[in-house]
């Protein structure tokens, strides 16, 4: 394996790595689930994380935690993020969880994203969304992406009754617009693994907002995920 130069910085590296995360990963097929549901949870209430939420069938879950009243001491402080509250459009139930689903997604044609994650390198890793576009004008100028990086707790584990994607850091929002005469664009950035993090069940959601609507979603691959048969 090559060896990172002796300059390097932990968010270089980590930004190196996601190449090689790409080619590492399995080869399946993620999942393309018709709609995006949100679910909000108070840091501050623990029982709230042993409650089932219905999202319905066919959706692709984020489950975000958000910041308390009761702060660092918060029984789920250490999941809590600031964008959580941020994305809330309504007011937090304190004792239950807020869920906000959106409408199905209305992805024009000739347009496709991925998302990525890299492997974790000192304390970094890699996000990175990628949109290929071929018709003129499938976005409006105001879309924007947004890239996830979400930790997959299986049902059973970390006391939650069933399958979650915790939200542990997100990126955006990024701009969608197109360099004149390209029809494609990444954006890459590195961010900081959150604390007490199982880097092994890392993955990546990533998604555009356009006005009132979600115009393209996309999760990575889960990393045990069973190749196609070719």
């Amino acid at each position: 394996m090559k060896r990172m130069f002796p300059g390097a910085t932990p968010m270089l590296a980590a930004l190196s790595t996601l190449a090689a995360a790409a080619h590492a990963a399995p080869a399946c097929p993620a999942a393309a689930p018709a709609r995006l549901v949100e679910t909000f949870i108070s840091a501050d209430c623990a029982t709230c994380w042993e409650q089932r939420i219905d999202v319905g069938a066919n959706a692709l879950r984020l489950d975000w935690v958000v910041p308390g009243e009761q702060g660092d001491e918060a029984p789920l402080a250490v999941a809590a993020l600031a964008e959580a509250g941020e994305r809330l459009k309504v007011p937090l139930t304190k004792d239950a969880a807020n869920v906000q689903p959106h409408p199905a997604t209305r992805r024009p044609s000739g347009l496709k994203i991925t998302a990525h994650s890299g492997l974790a390198w000192n304390g970094y890793i890699a996000l990175a969304l990628d949109l290929e576009q071929r018709r003129a004008k499938a976005l409006s100028p105001q879309a924007a992406g947004w890239v996830a990086l979400v930790e997959r707790v299986p049902a059973g584990e970390d006391g939650s009754p069933e399958d979650r994607q915790l939200v542990r850091n997100v990126i955006g929002p990024l701009p969608m617009a197109l360099p004149s005469g390209q029809h494609a664009l990444r954006h890459l950035r590195a961010v900081r693994l959150p604390a007490n993090v199982k880097v092994e069940r890392l993955g990546a959601v990533g998604w555009i907002e356009d006005g009132d609507h979600i115009a393209a979603l996309a999760q990575s691959a889960s990393a045990n995920c069973t190749p196609a048969s070719r």
